[in-house]
Formats: structure tokens, sequence, C-alpha cells
């Protein structure tokens, strides 16, 4: 049965907000990711025992930790070195919460200075060290998965069944709301965005966790909007429907964007409607699981 989670930062920079809503939804379970702007594999040590303290003494569980492991904002030849620096902390952060997923990335784009991507990606470089840190996790019993977002997996489903046909034992988190808002690679440019549904369709038996959100791309400025569950071009109920059908069994994790992005400083909202938005957006799920005739546990 499918467990339902979600990406509380995006509601209260601080533990306890974060747990006050996980709590507020009756869910007991949060994808750790930031807390007060600085992702958990890099709180000091005393920082990060006072969240854990405050998440066992409140019964929830850290299921998946969003780490920020060669995400957008790393460059492939970042030192790898310090790369796995982060990967042995998160381990050893990851043990003490008893999270057993941890989502990863494969480095940003290499583009040229009109924005196409080079033809050289450098992908044997990318997959040796995806190697690396894949078998670091799953060697302590951790199971990686990788986000289809604005790094080299998420160019295109094919570039995905590339990158974990190399990776073996690399999983994926699949993200409903960013193939309507990310560059399709494999098009001819200028890239058009991708669709959720195909993009899903081609990958989803390498699918071990779900994050759930919706958007659009506005027809008449070409900005990026995003909405409730079910209501943008992420095909979240057609997915959801699909998920059921398959017997998936994992976390559905909501990451709303509607108030504030995570990897977007200049999208502000004040702490009553992050809280407020965050609510409603999981009871907006909860009501088009139950209208699909889901059950959750």
């Amino acid at each position: 049965m499918m467990y339902l989670t979600g990406f509380a930062d995006e509601a209260a920079d601080g533990i306890d907000g974060q747990i006050a809503v996980t709590k507020k939804l009756g869910w007991s379970r949060i994808e750790i990711r930031a807390i007060d702007g600085v992702n958990i594999h890099n709180l000091p040590e005393s920082d990060f025992d006072r969240v854990r303290d405050k998440l066992e003494q409140a019964g929830i569980r850290a299921n998946a930790l969003g780490s920020n492991i060669a995400n957008w904002g790393h460059d492939i030849n970042e030192s790898f070195d310090e790369v796995l620096k982060t990967v042995n902390r998160t381990i050893q952060r990851m043990k003490l919460l008893n999270a057993n997923l941890v989502r990863v990335m494969s480095w940003k784009v290499i583009r040229d200075k009109d924005g196409r991507a080079l033809e050289d990606q450098q992908e044997k470089e990318r997959f040796r060290r995806l190697r690396e840190i894949t078998n670091r996790f799953i060697d302590t019993g951790i199971t990686p998965v990788h986000e289809n977002c604005a790094t080299y997996g998420g160019m295109s489903w094919k570039h995905t069944l590339r990158m974990v046909e190399e990776v073996p034992g690399l999983k994926l988190v699949f993200d409903t709301g960013n193939p309507s808002l990310t560059e399709d690679f494999e098009k001819p440019w200028p890239y058009p965005d991708q669709s959720s549904w195909d993009f899903y369709s081609n990958v989803k038996n390498h699918i071990a966790h779900i994050h759930i959100k919706d958007s659009y791309r506005d027809a008449a400025t070409g900005e990026e909007v995003y909405c409730w569950p079910g209501e943008g071009g992420g095909d979240v109920r057609r997915i959801l429907e699909d998920l059921n059908k398959v017997g998936y069994d994992g976390g559905l994790s909501i990451e709303p964007h509607m108030t504030v992005v995570y990897h977007d400083d200049s999208v502000q909202a004040s702490q009553e409607s992050r809280m407020t938005n965050y609510i409603e957006y999981g009871r907006r799920l909860e009501a088009l699981l139950s209208e699909l005739g889901i059950g959750t546990g």
C-alpha cells in the first residue's frame, strides 16, 4: 500500500514547524531535506542531533533524505573527493535517522553559450562517479534514487534508461511535475518540454519513490506555473491510477512549489501561507486518491 510523506521544508524552515504540519496532516513520515535553509547532510553535528531528537520525540520518521548530491548546482568537474565526503556523511546521518532512500542526481547539463546541450556530456565520468556513489549507499543498505530533474539523467527518458543501465543498483524517484517544465533534449533545438506520462511510462520499471508535484508552462508568457495536484501537465491522475494498477507500494511525497521553491530564493511567502498551502496540498492529494479508490497506509 502506498504511503504519504512530503518535503515539509516547503511549509516551514525549522524542524518544529515541519513536524507540526506533518502531524496536522495526520502523517507519520517526512522527506527530510533542509533545516533553516541548510541541507541536513551539511548541518553542524549539534543541530543534526537536535533535529533527530525532535523527530524521534514526535514519532515522525524520515522515510527519505533529499540530498544535494550531484544536483543542478553542481558541475561534473567538481572535486569528487568532496562529493564522497558528503556521501559518507549522508550515510552516517541516514543510519541515525533510520531512513532508507536518498535522492541523488547526475550533475548539471553541459551547454554552449546559446543554451544548446553539447554532444559530449562526459557520460563516462558521470557514470563512473554515480557507480561509486551508488555502491557506497547500497553497501550500507540504503537505496539511492535518481530524480528526473535538470541534470543529465533528466534530459529525457532515454538518458535515464542509459544511466540506470550503466549504474547497476541505481533506482529512480519520479517527479510528476518536472517534465512539463524540463526541456526534452532528445528533440531538436529549441527543445520542447517533456511529457510526464511518456517519461513515466518508459522508466516506471525502475521507480522506487514518487514526488507529487504539478505544473504547466503559461502559453502566453512562457513562465513556469505550479498548481494543485491533478490540475497541470504532470499527468498526476493518470500516473496514480497506473501506480495503483501495477501494485506500487512506495511513498507519495508532496513537493508543492506553490508558495516557495527550494532552488529559487526569489520566491518568497509568509510562514502562515506556506503552512496553509502545504496542508491544503496534502488534503487535495488525499481527496484525489480517495476519488480514484486508492488507499494509503
